[in-house]
């Protein structure tokens, strides 16, 4: 069985999503709803490893659940940044980038989420499916916010 290799990409994947929805939540401090969403959205993303790796075990895999810390110094870096950029042109461009990025990054943890709901349909593995199920419908959550703060403010940050 393969499905250990998916979880452990998935994992990955997760993690990567996680930091990025962080460093966007830092780098775009300023603007509260995405810094505060970001953030929720990151700790989904954090649970979500956690639980990975709770169930990876079964499947040949032992998996940190702890999820990457951000660092702290660079956290800092950001959040100076974020204050000192503000809502400049430049940022506002950076912002789309940076859910642009969040987007993709999300996207490819649902294709993830989906290979290990089919695996476990298949092989009839309740706890798997489950887990699947839960962490699939997060982060198509996480998929619609980073589409729909894309097509909010692309007008207003492309065309001004």
């Amino acid at each position: 069985m393969k499905i250990g290799l998916v979880l452990e990409q998935l994992h990955r994947d997760e993690n990567d999503l996680a930091q990025h929805l962080l460093r966007v939540s830092e780098r775009h401090k300023v603007d509260h709803e995405i810094y505060h969403l970001a953030r929720d959205l990151a700790k989904w993303s954090q649970q979500h490893v956690r639980e990975i790796a709770a169930i990876a075990g079964r499947y040949g895999r032992e998996l940190d659940p702890e999820p990457k810390a951000e660092n702290t110094l660079l956290e800092k870096i950001r959040e100076k940044g974020s204050e000192l950029v503000g809502r400049d042109a430049e940022a506002g461009l950076l912002l789309l980038r940076d859910l642009r990025e969040a987007y993709i990054k999300a996207c490819g943890v649902s294709a993830d989420w989906e290979l290990v709901a089919q695996a476990a349909q298949g092989i009839k593995h309740k706890d798997l499916l489950e887990v699947a199920e839960r962490c699939h419908a997060q982060n198509i959550r996480q998929m619609k916010w980073a589409n729909g703060k894309l097509k909010e403010s692309a007008t207003q940050i492309l065309v001004s």
